[in-house]
């Protein structure tokens, strides 16, 4: 089985180390196809429920009809917890929101998940993504820090990017006073989330700031969309679809950084000592082949890396367990890798 194969098989239920050869990445090479699965049969059924709308897709609409539509889709029960809490971090572009989440009444020297939530850097926020961070808090039983970045197209990179690292920075300095132990923290993210997470973890290895990993669920991580065989295999019928990535990419890079690594994490030039990894990639997801190929290349990099493919799911599945019921058990792997790495 030649290294490419290896970096992209699949593991539906326990994420593996990747073991590849240090070949260098050839960015214009192509991953093989996948042997396809049917859909599992719930995320067919929403898939189904989705068309039957007849909405518009989100490159079809205005920013304001895509907020609206986002925050009419029903979430999940969110799971109870101790403690909730409302703060600011101070930023380059002012005052930061985070909303902080605790499985205990008295938080002390708990390890740290910060948490840069999905939506294309265009919507959701600490709200849109409340019932994902409790869910981690339960599962990884750390402190979790969701951040609630400022959102393109009225604040294009690099302020989300430097949102999320202000608070990154702040938790490695001052974790203790909420709670948290500074020595032992792990970012994590859902798409364009993980987007930021890979960015954050690129300027952590170029700043000298020691992170115990990064989660990266179903990243974006590329604009270029013909370099992957999944943004045509997976362009429309999956919930994402290929118009919509560009139409994110178009509102967050508005006024540049194309060739910047923080923004577009396939662009780093080396991926040395980054923090250790483990991607997630969903079957049916345009953005499939970019996190498989990003994995591939941590992996190279000699990194400690890990990837989970999970067959018969769509993008955004981690959110929606109510309609994905196989997005219980990928919180487990998250929960039981995080617990690995704060040790």
């Amino acid at each position: 089985m030649n290294s490419r194969r290896r970096a992209l098989r699949q593991y539906s239920r326990r994420a593996q180390p990747l073991k590849t050869s240090s070949k260098r990445f050839n960015r214009s090479s192509t991953v093989p196809r996948w042997p396809k699965v049917p859909l599992d049969p719930d995320v067919a059924e929403l898939v189904q429920a989705l068309a039957e709308t007849g909405a518009p897709a989100l490159s079809e609409g205005t920013v304001e009809q895509a907020r609206s539509n986002y925050f009419r889709t029903p979430t999940p029960p969110s799971d109870e917890i101790a403690q909730v809490t409302d703060s600011f971090v101070d930023g380059p572009h002012g005052s930061i929101p985070i909303r902080i989440y605790a499985t205990t009444s008295q938080p002390a020297h708990l390890p740290v998940v910060v948490m840069f939530h999905g939506g294309g850097w265009v919507l959701s926020s600490v709200d849109g993504h409340d019932h994902v961070a409790r869910r981690l808090a339960v599962v990884t039983d750390a402190l979790i820090v969701s951040v609630d970045y400022r959102l393109a197209p009225e604040h294009p990179f690099p302020q989300p990017h430097d949102d999320c690292w202000a608070v990154t920075q702040w938790l490695s300095a001052q974790a203790a006073s909420i709670g948290g132990d500074p020595s032992r923290i792990i970012i994590f993210g859902d798409s364009a989330g993980a987007n930021l997470a890979a960015g954050v973890a690129l300027r952590a290895r170029d700043e000298g700031l020691r992170l115990c990993a990064q989660v990266l669920c179903y990243p974006c991580l590329d604009t270029e969309q013909d370099a992957y065989p999944s943004m045509t295999e997976n362009a429309t019928g999956y919930f994402l679809t290929a118009a919509d990535m560009s139409w994110f990419w178009g509102h967050y890079l508005a006024n540049g950084g194309h060739e910047n690594p923080y923004a577009v994490p396939a662009r780093a030039g080396s991926l040395n000592d980054v923090a250790p990894s483990l991607t997630i990639t969903a079957e049916f997801d345009p953005l499939r082949d970019e996190g498989a190929l990003y994995a591939e290349r941590l992996a190279a990099a000699n990194t400690d890396a890990e990837y989970l493919a999970v067959p018969g799911v769509v993008h955004g599945f981690i959110a929606r367990w109510h309609t994905m019921s196989r997005a219980v058990g990928v919180h487990n792997v998250i929960g039981e890798y995080c617990t690995r790495m704060f040790q």
